[in-house]
């Protein structure tokens, strides 16, 4: 278990970090400069919080009030850096024995050879980091990491130095690593959202310096509370409302003249603006409900590899919509109807 609560002040920027997480994988997303890898700085002893505490397994690593702050190397943390951090004059083989001390020498081979077999490196022990492939790198990096057993394992953007078509076979080469050999806390600093969905159990969502969103990631995909969440999350509809009213059954809610049905769901003071997901617009030749259904007009089309992104107004409300290439053609006759789906529409604080 991994309690944090802390702020920090660098330069302009400051940071107010306040979550719990439990064993898996959680994910920190958000912009460049808002606070993740200053999290992670802090965590391993890197940097020094200006207040709060640091608590791992019930141990505290620091904290403010009581004057205590526990060294780096006494943290037993694992951190992988964006560009591996591997020391280019020494081996594999010292690479990975470079954090092992105070064990024999037998002890130490033995746990050396068994993790290079872990990361499928098995023969490279006398090779230099600069014969590797950017994907061997990266496991000599992570066996570094894990031959120490450490308590926390953090991940800071490991994939971002990696090529598009290696991304994909290295996060799942990372995933299965992680899981068969690696129960503690697991964080990975990233800001991209797919490879958050795809690796992550947990996420938390930052932005300038805060959390505003923690939870699974189905939980903060398909429910975001606000816009800060919603826009991290790439949500590509997030629309002002211009007044809400409640119904029997969910809201109503009006945008230029237009009134979209949205179900029941949790509201504030704070409730501004209603957003849903590019994906979840439908095209229907008819709706027998006629709920949110509605003609529109194409106003700009974005053709990708596999998909579309179609932009369209309806009624009152502008729109984006994400189709699949074969649909294209009839939605651009606009003889369709565009659904909005109620049960896909979530409410957004400010």
């Amino acid at each position: 278990m991994l309690k944090v609560s802390i702020t920090k002040e660098l330069n302009q920027f400051q940071l107010h970090s306040h979550f719990e997480v439990k064993h898996g994988i959680t994910g920190i997303i958000g912009p460049s400069g808002c606070g993740k890898s200053v999290t992670l700085q802090c965590i391993a002893g890197l940097v020094t919080p200006d207040s709060g505490e640091i608590i791992v397994n019930e141990k505290p690593f620091f904290h403010a009030e009581k004057k205590l702050n526990i060294k780096t190397k006494n943290r037993n943390i694992g951190y992988v850096f964006q560009h591996y951090a591997l020391f280019p004059h020494l081996t594999i083989w010292q690479n990975i024995a470079y954090g092992l001390k105070g064990i024999s020498k037998h002890k130490k081979h033995k746990k050396i050879a068994a993790m290079l077999k872990k990361v499928q490196l098995t023969g490279y022990e006398k090779h230099y980091p600069n014969q590797l492939s950017g994907g061997q790198q990266q496991r000599v990096a992570l066996a570094r990491t894990l031959v120490t057993e450490p308590d926390i394992l953090l991940l800071d953007e490991p994939f971002s130095a990696l090529d598009h078509h290696v991304k994909h076979l290295l996060e799942e080469e990372l995933l299965q690593i992680i899981k068969e050999h690696f129960t503690g806390v697991v964080l990975l600093v990233t800001h991209n959202m797919e490879e958050a969905y795809r690796l992550c159990d947990q996420l938390l969502l930052y932005h300038n310096g805060q959390v505003v969103q923690s939870g699974t990631k189905d939980e903060v995909f398909k429910h975001p509370k606000n816009i800060s969440a919603a826009t991290i999350i790439g949500c590509k509809n997030i629309i002002l409302f211009d007044s809400l009213s409640q119904l029997d059954s969910g809201f109503s809610c009006t945008i230029a003249g237009t009134s979209l049905h949205v179900k029941e769901q949790p509201i504030s003071g704070h409730t501004k603006a209603i957003g849903i997901h590019a994906e979840n617009i439908q095209f229907v030749e008819k709706d027998p409900q006629q709920v949110n259904t509605f003609s529109y007009k194409v106003q700009e089309v974005v053709s990708g590899i596999h998909d579309s992104d179609v932009t369209i107004q309806a009624g009152g409300i502008i729109i984006k919509a994400t189709i699949p290439n074969k649909q294209r053609p009839a939605v651009l006759t606009e003889k369709l109807l565009v659904r909005i789906p109620a049960e896909d529409l979530f409410l957004l604080d400010d």
